[in-house]
Protein backbone atom coordinates (compact mmCIF):
# COMPACT_ATOMS: atom_id res chain seq x y z
CA UNK A 1 0.00 0.00 0.00
CA UNK A 2 2.82 2.40 0.90
CA UNK A 3 4.54 1.68 -2.41
CA UNK A 4 1.27 2.38 -4.21
CA UNK A 5 0.90 5.79 -2.54
CA UNK A 6 4.51 6.65 -3.29
CA UNK A 7 4.05 5.87 -6.98
CA UNK A 8 0.73 7.71 -7.04
CA UNK A 9 2.33 10.78 -5.46
CA UNK A 10 5.23 10.72 -7.88
CA UNK A 11 2.83 10.37 -10.81
CA UNK A 12 0.73 13.28 -9.57
CA UNK A 13 3.79 15.50 -9.16
CA UNK A 14 5.04 14.50 -12.62
CA UNK A 15 1.60 15.31 -14.12
CA UNK A 16 1.55 18.73 -12.45
CA UNK A 17 5.08 19.51 -13.67
CA UNK A 18 4.32 18.33 -17.20
CA UNK A 19 1.02 20.17 -17.47
CA UNK A 20 2.07 23.35 -15.70
CA UNK A 21 5.72 23.74 -16.62
CA UNK A 22 6.64 21.54 -19.61
CA UNK A 23 3.56 21.39 -21.85
CA UNK A 24 3.32 25.22 -22.05
CA UNK A 25 6.70 25.22 -23.82
CA UNK A 26 5.06 23.58 -26.84
CA UNK A 27 2.52 26.39 -27.17
CA UNK A 28 4.09 28.08 -30.21
CA UNK A 29 5.47 24.92 -31.81
CA UNK A 30 1.99 23.37 -31.81
CA UNK A 31 0.75 26.34 -33.85
CA UNK A 32 3.60 26.11 -36.34
CA UNK A 33 5.37 29.21 -35.03
CA UNK A 34 9.19 29.05 -34.95
CA UNK A 35 10.24 29.24 -31.34
CA UNK A 36 13.31 29.53 -29.13
CA UNK A 37 14.78 26.87 -26.84
CA UNK A 38 13.24 27.32 -23.39
CA UNK A 39 14.75 25.94 -20.22
CA UNK A 40 12.69 24.35 -17.48
CA UNK A 41 10.86 26.97 -15.34
CA UNK A 42 12.90 29.98 -16.58
CA UNK A 43 11.87 29.57 -20.24
CA UNK A 44 13.89 31.75 -22.63
CA UNK A 45 14.90 34.18 -19.88
CA UNK A 46 17.81 31.94 -18.91
CA UNK A 47 20.54 33.98 -20.71
CA UNK A 48 19.75 37.06 -18.61
CA UNK A 49 18.94 35.25 -15.36
CA UNK A 50 22.27 33.42 -15.45
CA UNK A 51 24.04 36.53 -16.83
CA UNK A 52 25.22 34.80 -19.96
CA UNK A 53 23.93 37.68 -22.09
CA UNK A 54 23.22 41.33 -21.40
CA UNK A 55 19.85 42.84 -22.27
CA UNK A 56 20.82 44.00 -25.77
CA UNK A 57 22.61 40.72 -26.56
CA UNK A 58 19.56 38.78 -25.41
CA UNK A 59 17.12 40.84 -27.49
CA UNK A 60 19.35 40.52 -30.58
CA UNK A 61 19.66 36.77 -29.96
CA UNK A 62 15.88 36.38 -30.00
CA UNK A 63 15.46 38.67 -33.02
CA UNK A 64 18.06 36.87 -35.15
CA UNK A 65 17.18 33.32 -34.10
CA UNK A 66 15.00 32.58 -37.14
CA UNK A 67 16.12 34.83 -40.03
CA UNK A 68 13.40 35.69 -42.49
CA UNK A 69 10.53 34.96 -40.10
CA UNK A 70 7.98 37.63 -39.27
CA UNK A 71 7.86 36.54 -35.65
CA UNK A 72 9.34 34.05 -33.23
CA UNK A 73 7.80 32.41 -30.17
CA UNK A 74 9.50 32.62 -26.79
CA UNK A 75 8.64 32.13 -23.13
CA UNK A 76 9.13 34.50 -20.22
CA UNK A 77 9.39 31.73 -17.66
CA UNK A 78 6.26 29.82 -18.70
CA UNK A 79 4.35 32.75 -20.25
CA UNK A 80 3.99 32.48 -24.08
CA UNK A 81 5.37 35.58 -25.80
CA UNK A 82 5.36 36.35 -29.53
CA UNK A 83 8.33 38.44 -30.66
CA UNK A 84 7.17 40.67 -33.54
CA UNK A 85 9.71 41.35 -36.28
CA UNK A 86 7.55 42.50 -39.18
CA UNK A 87 6.54 46.20 -39.26
CA UNK A 88 3.13 45.49 -40.79
CA UNK A 89 2.27 43.01 -38.04
CA UNK A 90 3.51 45.49 -35.43
CA UNK A 91 1.15 48.07 -36.92
CA UNK A 92 -1.76 45.63 -37.02
CA UNK A 93 -1.48 44.41 -33.43
CA UNK A 94 -0.48 47.63 -31.68
CA UNK A 95 -2.64 50.11 -33.59
CA UNK A 96 -5.32 48.63 -35.87
CA UNK A 97 -6.30 45.91 -33.39
CA UNK A 98 -5.12 47.74 -30.30
CA UNK A 99 -8.31 46.91 -28.38
CA UNK A 100 -7.11 43.30 -28.14
CA UNK A 101 -3.68 44.27 -26.79
CA UNK A 102 -4.26 47.29 -24.59
CA UNK A 103 -2.13 46.54 -21.54
CA UNK A 104 1.47 46.23 -20.51
CA UNK A 105 2.64 43.10 -18.74
CA UNK A 106 1.87 42.47 -15.13
CA UNK A 107 4.06 45.20 -13.63
CA UNK A 108 1.46 46.20 -11.05
CA UNK A 109 1.27 45.12 -7.44
CA UNK A 110 -1.70 45.30 -5.11
CA UNK A 111 -3.07 48.80 -4.55
CA UNK A 112 -3.38 48.02 -0.85
CA UNK A 113 0.35 47.25 -0.68
CA UNK A 114 1.78 49.89 -3.04
CA UNK A 115 -0.78 52.44 -4.28
CA UNK A 116 1.93 54.83 -5.50
CA UNK A 117 3.23 52.32 -8.06
CA UNK A 118 -0.01 50.53 -8.94
CA UNK A 119 -1.80 53.75 -9.96
CA UNK A 120 0.83 55.11 -12.33
CA UNK A 121 0.06 55.32 -16.03
CA UNK A 122 2.51 52.56 -16.99
CA UNK A 123 1.03 50.03 -14.54
CA UNK A 124 -2.67 50.84 -15.00
CA UNK A 125 -4.80 48.56 -17.16
CA UNK A 126 -8.08 48.57 -19.08
CA UNK A 127 -10.54 51.41 -18.63
CA UNK A 128 -8.60 52.92 -15.74
CA UNK A 129 -5.60 53.32 -18.03
CA UNK A 130 -7.75 54.81 -20.80
CA UNK A 131 -9.22 57.37 -18.41
CA UNK A 132 -5.86 58.40 -16.99
CA UNK A 133 -4.18 58.50 -20.39
CA UNK A 134 -6.96 60.70 -21.73
CA UNK A 135 -6.53 63.07 -18.78
CA UNK A 136 -2.75 63.19 -18.96
CA UNK A 137 -2.54 63.63 -22.73
CA UNK A 138 -3.49 67.25 -22.14
CA UNK A 139 -0.26 67.75 -20.18
CA UNK A 140 1.98 66.94 -23.11
CA UNK A 141 0.65 68.86 -26.11
CA UNK A 142 3.01 71.25 -27.88
CA UNK A 143 1.15 74.17 -26.37
CA UNK A 144 1.66 72.80 -22.85
CA UNK A 145 5.32 72.21 -23.66
CA UNK A 146 5.63 75.84 -24.68
CA UNK A 147 4.29 76.88 -21.27
CA UNK A 148 6.74 74.58 -19.45
CA UNK A 149 9.64 75.39 -21.73
CA UNK A 150 11.07 78.31 -19.73
CA UNK A 151 11.33 76.11 -16.64
CA UNK A 152 13.32 73.56 -18.68
CA UNK A 153 15.51 76.19 -20.35
CA UNK A 154 16.45 77.70 -16.98
CA UNK A 155 17.67 74.32 -15.72
CA UNK A 156 19.69 73.69 -18.90
CA UNK A 157 21.35 77.09 -18.65
CA UNK A 158 22.08 76.51 -14.94
CA UNK A 159 23.74 73.20 -15.80
CA UNK A 160 26.17 74.81 -18.27
CA UNK A 161 26.91 77.76 -15.95
CA UNK A 162 27.80 75.41 -13.08
CA UNK A 163 30.52 73.62 -15.03
CA UNK A 164 31.69 76.77 -16.83
CA UNK A 165 32.23 78.49 -13.48
CA UNK A 166 34.86 75.89 -12.54
CA UNK A 167 37.23 77.61 -14.99
CA UNK A 168 38.94 74.37 -15.99
CA UNK A 169 40.10 73.66 -19.51
CA UNK A 170 38.98 70.04 -19.32
CA UNK A 171 36.48 68.41 -16.98
CA UNK A 172 35.98 64.65 -16.92
CA UNK A 173 32.45 63.65 -15.95
CA UNK A 174 30.37 60.53 -15.67
CA UNK A 175 27.78 61.84 -18.12
CA UNK A 176 24.94 59.64 -16.87
CA UNK A 177 25.37 60.92 -13.32
CA UNK A 178 25.65 64.54 -14.45
CA UNK A 179 22.60 64.32 -16.71
CA UNK A 180 20.65 62.56 -13.93
CA UNK A 181 21.19 65.67 -11.83
CA UNK A 182 19.88 67.87 -14.64
CA UNK A 183 16.80 65.69 -15.19
CA UNK A 184 16.20 65.58 -11.43
CA UNK A 185 16.04 69.37 -11.34
CA UNK A 186 13.83 69.56 -14.45
CA UNK A 187 11.28 67.03 -13.19
CA UNK A 188 11.29 68.48 -9.67
CA UNK A 189 10.42 71.84 -11.19
CA UNK A 190 7.95 70.80 -13.90
CA UNK A 191 6.22 67.88 -12.14
CA UNK A 192 6.48 68.73 -8.45
CA UNK A 193 6.77 72.51 -8.56
CA UNK A 194 9.91 72.46 -6.42
CA UNK A 195 13.30 74.04 -7.15
CA UNK A 196 16.23 71.67 -6.58
CA UNK A 197 19.89 72.22 -7.41
CA UNK A 198 21.39 68.75 -7.67
CA UNK A 199 24.80 70.02 -8.75
CA UNK A 200 25.21 72.41 -5.83
CA UNK A 201 23.57 70.00 -3.36
CA UNK A 202 24.56 66.56 -4.70
CA UNK A 203 22.94 64.56 -1.90
CA UNK A 204 19.50 66.14 -2.02
CA UNK A 205 16.56 63.83 -1.37
CA UNK A 206 15.18 63.96 -4.92
CA UNK A 207 18.45 62.73 -6.37
CA UNK A 208 18.90 60.05 -3.68
CA UNK A 209 15.37 58.74 -4.28
CA UNK A 210 15.97 58.68 -8.02
CA UNK A 211 19.11 56.61 -7.56
CA UNK A 212 17.24 54.16 -5.36
CA UNK A 213 14.29 53.53 -7.66
CA UNK A 214 16.41 53.34 -10.84
CA UNK A 215 19.16 50.98 -9.68
CA UNK A 216 18.25 47.99 -11.85
CA UNK A 217 21.36 46.06 -10.80
CA UNK A 218 20.07 45.50 -7.26
CA UNK A 219 19.11 41.91 -6.55
CA UNK A 220 15.99 43.07 -4.70
CA UNK A 221 14.71 44.86 -7.83
CA UNK A 222 15.38 41.77 -9.95
CA UNK A 223 13.58 39.51 -7.48
CA UNK A 224 10.57 41.84 -7.39
CA UNK A 225 10.39 41.87 -11.20
CA UNK A 226 10.49 38.08 -11.22
CA UNK A 227 7.83 37.82 -8.50
CA UNK A 228 5.52 40.25 -10.35
CA UNK A 229 5.76 38.08 -13.48
CA UNK A 230 5.68 34.61 -11.92
CA UNK A 231 3.86 34.87 -8.59
CA UNK A 232 2.30 38.31 -7.93
CA UNK A 233 0.24 36.74 -5.13
CA UNK A 234 3.47 36.31 -3.16
CA UNK A 235 4.04 40.08 -2.97
CA UNK A 236 0.49 40.67 -1.78
CA UNK A 237 0.63 37.85 0.77
CA UNK A 238 3.77 39.26 2.39
CA UNK A 239 2.82 42.93 1.92
CA UNK A 240 5.79 43.68 -0.37
CA UNK A 241 5.54 46.77 -2.54
CA UNK A 242 7.42 47.38 -5.77
CA UNK A 243 8.74 50.62 -4.31
CA UNK A 244 10.31 50.81 -0.88
CA UNK A 245 8.31 52.38 1.94
CA UNK A 246 10.83 55.24 2.11
CA UNK A 247 10.25 56.10 -1.56
CA UNK A 248 6.46 55.85 -1.24
CA UNK A 249 6.37 58.13 1.79
CA UNK A 250 8.73 60.67 0.19
CA UNK A 251 6.78 61.18 -3.04
CA UNK A 252 3.34 60.99 -1.43
CA UNK A 253 4.22 63.55 1.24
CA UNK A 254 5.73 65.98 -1.26
CA UNK A 255 2.61 65.92 -3.42
CA UNK A 256 0.30 66.30 -0.43
CA UNK A 257 2.29 69.29 0.85
CA UNK A 258 2.54 70.89 -2.61
CA UNK A 259 -1.19 70.56 -3.29
CA UNK A 260 -2.04 71.93 0.15
CA UNK A 261 0.23 74.95 -0.38
CA UNK A 262 -1.19 75.67 -3.83
CA UNK A 263 -4.79 75.42 -2.69
CA UNK A 264 -4.19 77.60 0.39
CA UNK A 265 -2.05 80.25 -1.36
CA UNK A 266 -3.63 80.11 -4.81
CA UNK A 267 -0.27 79.27 -6.41
CA UNK A 268 -0.38 78.52 -10.15
CA UNK A 269 2.60 77.21 -12.13
CA UNK A 270 2.75 75.93 -15.73
CA UNK A 271 3.40 72.35 -14.69
CA UNK A 272 1.81 68.90 -14.59
CA UNK A 273 0.49 69.21 -11.04
CA UNK A 274 -1.47 72.29 -12.03
CA UNK A 275 -3.12 70.49 -14.95
CA UNK A 276 -4.09 67.53 -12.77
CA UNK A 277 -5.46 69.85 -10.11
CA UNK A 278 -7.60 71.50 -12.80
CA UNK A 279 -8.97 68.06 -13.72
CA UNK A 280 -9.57 67.29 -10.06
CA UNK A 281 -11.51 70.54 -9.66
CA UNK A 282 -13.33 70.04 -12.96
CA UNK A 283 -11.87 73.22 -14.46
CA UNK A 284 -9.57 71.71 -17.08
CA UNK A 285 -9.63 73.48 -20.43
CA UNK A 286 -10.35 71.83 -23.74
CA UNK A 287 -7.32 70.11 -25.22
CA UNK A 288 -5.42 72.35 -27.62
CA UNK A 289 -4.22 71.48 -31.09
CA UNK A 290 -0.59 70.43 -31.41
CA UNK A 291 2.06 72.31 -33.33
CA UNK A 292 2.85 69.88 -36.16
CA UNK A 293 6.64 70.24 -36.58
CA UNK A 294 8.08 69.29 -33.19
CA UNK A 295 10.54 66.51 -34.03
CA UNK A 296 10.72 63.28 -36.02
CA UNK A 297 10.71 61.04 -32.93
CA UNK A 298 7.57 62.54 -31.34
CA UNK A 299 4.63 60.20 -30.81
CA UNK A 300 1.84 61.66 -32.93
CA UNK A 301 -1.66 62.17 -31.60
CA UNK A 302 -3.23 60.32 -34.48
CA UNK A 303 -1.72 57.12 -33.04
CA UNK A 304 -3.43 57.75 -29.73
CA UNK A 305 -6.71 55.90 -29.41
CA UNK A 306 -6.73 56.14 -25.64
CA UNK A 307 -9.71 58.42 -25.36
CA UNK A 308 -12.93 56.71 -24.44
CA UNK A 309 -15.74 56.69 -27.04
CA UNK A 310 -18.04 58.53 -24.69
CA UNK A 311 -17.52 61.26 -22.11
CA UNK A 312 -16.62 59.92 -18.70
CA UNK A 313 -16.10 61.83 -15.52
CA UNK A 314 -12.65 60.95 -14.21
CA UNK A 315 -12.10 61.40 -10.49
CA UNK A 316 -8.51 62.37 -9.73
CA UNK A 317 -7.19 61.96 -6.19
CA UNK A 318 -4.00 63.28 -4.63
CA UNK A 319 -2.69 59.72 -4.75
CA UNK A 320 -3.27 59.61 -8.52
CA UNK A 321 -1.34 62.85 -8.90
CA UNK A 322 1.52 61.51 -6.77
CA UNK A 323 1.66 58.28 -8.82
CA UNK A 324 1.93 60.08 -12.16
CA UNK A 325 4.51 62.56 -10.85
CA UNK A 326 6.59 59.69 -9.48
CA UNK A 327 6.62 57.66 -12.71
CA UNK A 328 7.50 60.73 -14.80
CA UNK A 329 10.32 61.43 -12.37
CA UNK A 330 11.59 57.86 -12.73
CA UNK A 331 11.38 58.00 -16.54
CA UNK A 332 13.20 61.32 -16.66
CA UNK A 333 15.79 60.35 -14.10
CA UNK A 334 16.87 57.13 -15.79
CA UNK A 335 15.63 56.81 -19.39
CA UNK A 336 15.99 60.41 -20.55
CA UNK A 337 19.34 60.94 -18.83
CA UNK A 338 20.56 57.76 -20.55
CA UNK A 339 19.43 59.16 -23.92
CA UNK A 340 21.41 62.35 -23.24
CA UNK A 341 24.50 60.31 -22.31
CA UNK A 342 24.37 58.35 -25.56
CA UNK A 343 24.04 61.56 -27.61
CA UNK A 344 27.08 63.02 -25.85
CA UNK A 345 28.99 59.77 -26.45
CA UNK A 346 28.18 59.72 -30.17
CA UNK A 347 29.15 63.39 -30.54
CA UNK A 348 32.49 62.73 -28.83
CA UNK A 349 33.09 59.80 -31.20
CA UNK A 350 32.12 61.93 -34.22
CA UNK A 351 33.68 65.40 -33.78
CA UNK A 352 32.76 66.46 -37.31
CA UNK A 353 29.08 65.92 -36.52
CA UNK A 354 29.50 67.77 -33.23
CA UNK A 355 31.11 70.73 -35.07
CA UNK A 356 28.22 70.85 -37.55
CA UNK A 357 25.67 70.86 -34.73
CA UNK A 358 27.61 73.56 -32.86
CA UNK A 359 27.53 75.72 -36.00
CA UNK A 360 23.72 75.52 -35.98
CA UNK A 361 23.67 76.30 -32.24
CA UNK A 362 25.90 79.35 -32.72
CA UNK A 363 23.63 80.65 -35.46
CA UNK A 364 20.57 80.36 -33.20
CA UNK A 365 22.53 81.81 -30.24
CA UNK A 366 23.42 84.93 -32.25
CA UNK A 367 19.80 85.38 -33.27
CA UNK A 368 18.32 84.96 -29.76
CA UNK A 369 21.11 86.43 -27.58
CA UNK A 370 21.62 83.20 -25.66
CA UNK A 371 17.99 82.63 -24.71
CA UNK A 372 16.40 80.43 -27.36
CA UNK A 373 12.65 80.38 -27.51
CA UNK A 374 10.56 77.24 -27.75
CA UNK A 375 10.23 77.87 -31.49
CA UNK A 376 14.01 78.34 -31.82
CA UNK A 377 14.65 74.91 -30.32
CA UNK A 378 11.98 73.23 -32.48
CA UNK A 379 13.36 74.94 -35.57
CA UNK A 380 16.85 73.41 -35.27
CA UNK A 381 16.83 70.86 -38.08
CA UNK A 382 20.28 69.39 -37.56
CA UNK A 383 19.71 69.12 -33.81
CA UNK A 384 16.61 67.04 -34.53
CA UNK A 385 18.57 64.84 -36.95
CA UNK A 386 21.29 64.19 -34.36
CA UNK A 387 18.78 63.41 -31.59
CA UNK A 388 16.69 61.20 -33.89
CA UNK A 389 19.72 59.16 -34.98
CA UNK A 390 20.94 58.71 -31.42
CA UNK A 391 17.48 57.47 -30.41
CA UNK A 392 17.68 55.01 -33.28
CA UNK A 393 20.94 53.55 -32.03
CA UNK A 394 19.99 53.88 -28.37
CA UNK A 395 16.19 53.91 -27.98
CA UNK A 396 14.67 55.00 -24.67
CA UNK A 397 13.37 51.45 -24.11
CA UNK A 398 15.13 48.55 -25.90
CA UNK A 399 11.86 46.57 -26.10
CA UNK A 400 8.13 46.99 -25.49
CA UNK A 401 5.39 44.57 -24.54
CA UNK A 402 1.62 44.23 -24.86
CA UNK A 403 -0.76 41.75 -23.20
CA UNK A 404 -3.71 40.10 -24.92
CA UNK A 405 -6.88 41.12 -23.06
CA UNK A 406 -9.42 39.17 -25.13
CA UNK A 407 -9.09 36.21 -27.53
CA UNK A 408 -7.63 37.17 -30.89
CA UNK A 409 -6.71 35.40 -34.14
CA UNK A 410 -3.88 36.54 -36.38
CA UNK A 411 -4.61 35.30 -39.86
CA UNK A 412 -1.74 34.36 -42.21
CA UNK A 413 -0.72 36.94 -44.82
CA UNK A 414 1.65 34.75 -46.84
CA UNK A 415 1.58 31.11 -48.02
CA UNK A 416 2.85 28.66 -45.44
CA UNK A 417 2.21 30.91 -42.44
CA UNK A 418 0.15 29.51 -39.57
CA UNK A 419 -3.02 30.90 -38.05
CA UNK A 420 -2.03 32.17 -34.61
CA UNK A 421 -4.57 32.23 -31.80
CA UNK A 422 -3.97 34.35 -28.72
CA UNK A 423 -5.49 33.62 -25.34
CA UNK A 424 -5.96 36.20 -22.60
CA UNK A 425 -2.57 37.01 -21.00
CA UNK A 426 -0.53 35.86 -24.00
CA UNK A 427 2.15 38.47 -24.62
CA UNK A 428 3.47 40.45 -27.58
CA UNK A 429 7.05 41.63 -27.47
CA UNK A 430 8.54 44.29 -29.77
CA UNK A 431 12.37 44.15 -29.95
CA UNK A 432 12.84 47.86 -30.67
CA UNK A 433 16.63 48.04 -30.44
CA UNK A 434 17.06 45.06 -32.78
CA UNK A 435 14.68 46.53 -35.36
CA UNK A 436 16.63 49.80 -35.20
CA UNK A 437 19.85 47.88 -35.89
CA UNK A 438 18.47 45.75 -38.72
CA UNK A 439 20.42 46.54 -41.88
CA UNK A 440 17.28 45.88 -43.98
CA UNK A 441 15.93 49.12 -42.59
CA UNK A 442 19.11 51.04 -41.72
CA UNK A 443 22.22 50.36 -43.85
CA UNK A 444 25.41 50.43 -41.75
CA UNK A 445 23.28 50.33 -38.60
CA UNK A 446 26.24 50.67 -36.21
CA UNK A 447 27.35 53.94 -37.84
CA UNK A 448 26.06 57.23 -36.47
CA UNK A 449 24.54 59.00 -39.49
CA UNK A 450 22.20 61.93 -38.64
CA UNK A 451 21.55 62.43 -42.36
CA UNK A 452 19.23 59.41 -42.24
CA UNK A 453 16.73 61.88 -40.80
CA UNK A 454 17.29 64.79 -43.17
CA UNK A 455 14.33 66.27 -45.03
CA UNK A 456 15.46 64.41 -48.15
CA UNK A 457 15.87 61.01 -46.45
CA UNK A 458 13.45 60.68 -43.58
CA UNK A 459 10.55 59.94 -45.92
CA UNK A 460 12.37 56.75 -46.93
CA UNK A 461 12.25 55.30 -43.41
CA UNK A 462 9.80 52.42 -43.42
CA UNK A 463 6.88 53.07 -41.03
CA UNK A 464 7.00 51.09 -37.78
CA UNK A 465 10.74 50.47 -38.00
CA UNK A 466 11.53 53.60 -35.93
CA UNK A 467 10.08 53.22 -32.46
CA UNK A 468 12.30 55.10 -29.94
CA UNK A 469 9.36 55.88 -27.64
CA UNK A 470 7.31 52.77 -28.39
CA UNK A 471 4.31 52.48 -30.69
CA UNK A 472 0.56 53.03 -30.66
CA UNK A 473 -1.70 54.33 -27.90
CA UNK A 474 0.54 52.89 -25.16
CA UNK A 475 3.67 54.57 -26.47
CA UNK A 476 5.47 56.99 -24.17
CA UNK A 477 3.17 59.92 -23.46
CA UNK A 478 6.10 62.18 -22.59
CA UNK A 479 8.02 62.05 -25.89
CA UNK A 480 7.63 65.79 -26.53
CA UNK A 481 8.77 66.60 -23.02
CA UNK A 482 11.78 64.27 -23.27
CA UNK A 483 12.88 65.69 -26.63
CA UNK A 484 12.56 69.26 -25.39
CA UNK A 485 14.59 68.43 -22.29
CA UNK A 486 17.28 66.75 -24.42
CA UNK A 487 17.53 69.53 -27.01
CA UNK A 488 17.69 72.28 -24.38
CA UNK A 489 20.62 70.70 -22.53
CA UNK A 490 22.49 69.94 -25.77
CA UNK A 491 22.04 73.55 -26.86
CA UNK A 492 23.70 75.00 -23.75
CA UNK A 493 26.26 72.22 -23.35
CA UNK A 494 27.64 72.44 -26.88
CA UNK A 495 27.62 76.23 -26.89
CA UNK A 496 29.99 76.22 -23.92
CA UNK A 497 31.96 72.99 -24.31
CA UNK A 498 33.37 70.52 -26.76
CA UNK A 499 32.49 66.97 -25.68
CA UNK A 500 35.61 64.81 -26.01
CA UNK A 501 36.72 61.26 -25.36
CA UNK A 502 38.97 60.54 -22.38
CA UNK A 503 41.29 57.68 -21.46
CA UNK A 504 38.41 56.21 -19.43
CA UNK A 505 35.88 56.21 -22.26
CA UNK A 506 35.10 52.65 -23.32
CA UNK A 507 34.93 52.07 -27.09
CA UNK A 508 32.72 50.27 -27.86
CA UNK A 509 30.43 50.41 -24.87
CA UNK A 510 30.08 47.27 -22.79
CA UNK A 511 26.92 46.62 -20.79
CA UNK A 512 26.33 45.29 -17.30
CA UNK A 513 24.92 41.77 -17.57
CA UNK A 514 23.38 41.74 -14.11
CA UNK A 515 21.15 44.71 -14.92
CA UNK A 516 17.63 44.31 -16.29
CA UNK A 517 18.14 47.63 -18.10
CA UNK A 518 20.69 48.74 -20.70
CA UNK A 519 23.40 49.90 -18.28
CA UNK A 520 26.94 50.67 -19.57
CA UNK A 521 29.76 49.28 -17.44
CA UNK A 522 31.43 52.15 -15.60
CA UNK A 523 28.90 54.63 -16.95
CA UNK A 524 29.88 56.90 -19.86
CA UNK A 525 32.89 58.99 -18.82
CA UNK A 526 33.56 61.90 -21.19
CA UNK A 527 35.42 65.19 -21.10
CA UNK A 528 34.05 68.72 -21.37
CA UNK A 529 36.61 70.97 -23.03
CA UNK A 530 35.84 74.61 -22.38
CA UNK A 531 35.35 76.80 -25.47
Amino acid sequence: MIVYWIFATIALIALIIWKGYIKPYSHWKNMGVPQAHPWFIVGDSWPTIFRIKGVKEWIDWMYNMHPGSKYVGMYHFYLPTLVLKDPEIIKQLTIKDFDYFTDHGNFAVSEEVDPLWSKNLFALKGQRWRDMRSVLSGSFTSNKMRLMYELIREEAEKFAIFFKSKNEDLLELNMKDSFCRYTTDVIASTSFGIKVNSLETPNNEFYIMGKEVSDFTKITILLKFLAVIVCPWFLKMFNIGFLSKKVRVFFTNIIEETIKLREEKGVVRPDMINLLLEVKRGSAKKKEEDIPDDGFAVIREEADASATPHKRKVNITNQDIASQAMVFFLAGFDSVSSAMSYIAYELALNPEIQAKLRKEINEVWAKCNGKPSYEDILGMKYMDMVVSESLRKWPVAPAADRICVKPYTLEPTSPGEPTITFKVNDTLWIPIISIHHDEKYYPDPEKFIPERFSEANKGNILPYTYLPFGVGPRACIGSRFALLEIKAIMFYLLKNFEVVLTKNTRIPLKFVRKSIALTPEGGIPLGLKSL
